[in-house]
């Protein structure tokens, strides 16, 4: 199961014979959503990153992994999009944490 995220999703629906509304289920989000991650016009947030994960019995890190070629401006990308959207329920702690990876803090 190579490619990227939408593709990993799809295939591992395929192998586990799920449709999009049984994932959508599963996982507790809606169908839309599902679709939108399908086509690869959305990344989920965290919390459904990691319901989808649950639901398909694998890891985050796996539907995450990139394939193929460093693409260093995408991985930033899709960094500076899970840590806008998840911001605001972090904890003045967790954002001087990913403060010191960023600046390289020992």
């Amino acid at each position: 199961m190579k490619g990227n995220m939408a593709g990993r999703i799809a295939a591992l629906l395929e192998e586990k014979k799920m449709t999009q509304k049984d994932l959508a289920l599963t996982a507790q989000i809606t169908e839309s959503a599902v679709s939108h991650y399908l086509n690869g016009d959305r990344i989920p947030r965290g919390v459904n990153l990691m319901k989808i994960a649950k639901a398909l019995e694998t890891t985050t890190d796996y539907l995450l992994e990139q394939e193929g070629d460093f693409d260093q401006e995408n991985d930033l990308k899709i960094a500076k999009t899970l840590i806008a959207r998840n911001a605001p329920n972090m904890t003045k702690s967790e954002k001087m944490e990913l403060l010191s990876i960023i600046m390289g803090d020992d």
